[in-house]
């Protein structure tokens, strides 16, 4: 098994992050950080495999964190999951070791194929050696994962990857479309459009709700 550190300011992207990671049974998460410091000196005597990295944060960001611990040995493989898309920090953070950038908001289904680029990248580096088309087949043509399906037209990527992280936030909860679209800014019917692309792909699934104590309403929730 994998183990996993989270080092995220904002406590609700890190249970977030969480819940995603220990989706996959081949992950553990062991540890979890709000801030640099703690972080770096941790990981200093505890060797682990994978960190779940966030840009800015407290005491130092992110690739100033990943800076140090490169300087101090600390060879752990690195996802950065951040809303920084500046040139500079995503060229900082690849010339620093991470194995995938992640912008958010993001689409569930995006981590997971970050999570199977690092176990395809740590099963492939067991091998002895390598001949050319090994090195192609494993660790460079398929490191960066087939795009997934652009929504139908009139459906934007960032939008639905935002109604995806507030959905996947309470997975076990039952939300209306009123609901949903005063937590994420949009209108109604806006929000109803989506849920309906995420119902045919069967991402979450609706039923009626008769226990409102006035007319019935549906309301959806995440598949498991």
């Amino acid at each position: 098994m994998y183990t996993v550190v989270i080092i995220e300011d904002d406590p609700m992207i890190t249970r977030l992050n969480r819940r995603y990671v220990e989706q996959d049974s081949r992950f553990a998460v062991v540890q979890t950080f709000s801030a640099a410091h703690p972080a770096l000196f941790w990981l200093q005597h505890n060797p682990i495999d994978l960190i779940i990295l966030d840009v800015y944060m407290p005491q130092m960001s992110g690739t100033e964190l990943l800076l140090q611990l490169r300087a101090k040995g600390v060879d752990a493989d690195v996802i950065m999951v951040t809303s920084a898309n500046d040139a500079k920090t995503v060229n900082d953070a690849v010339r620093l070791g991470a194995v995938d950038y992640l912008v958010k908001p993001f689409a569930y289904e995006r981590f997971q194929q970050a999570l199977e680029v690092f176990c395809r990248r740590r099963e492939s580096v067991q091998r002895d050696s390598f001949s050319q088309d090994a090195l192609d087949h494993t660790l460079f043509r398929q490191t960066a994962p087939a795009p997934s399906a652009a929504p139908p037209k009139g459906l934007q990527s960032q939008t639905l990857a935002r109604i995806e992280t507030y959905l996947r936030a309470a997975p076990d909860e039952r939300h209306t479309s009123d609901e949903i679209a005063s937590h994420v800014g949009l209108s109604v019917v806006t929000v109803r459009r989506y849920m309906n692309y995420l119902t045919d792909r069967q991402i979450i699934g609706s039923e009626m709700d008769y226990l409102t104590g006035g007319r019935p309403c549906l309301v959806y929730f995440l598949r498991q």
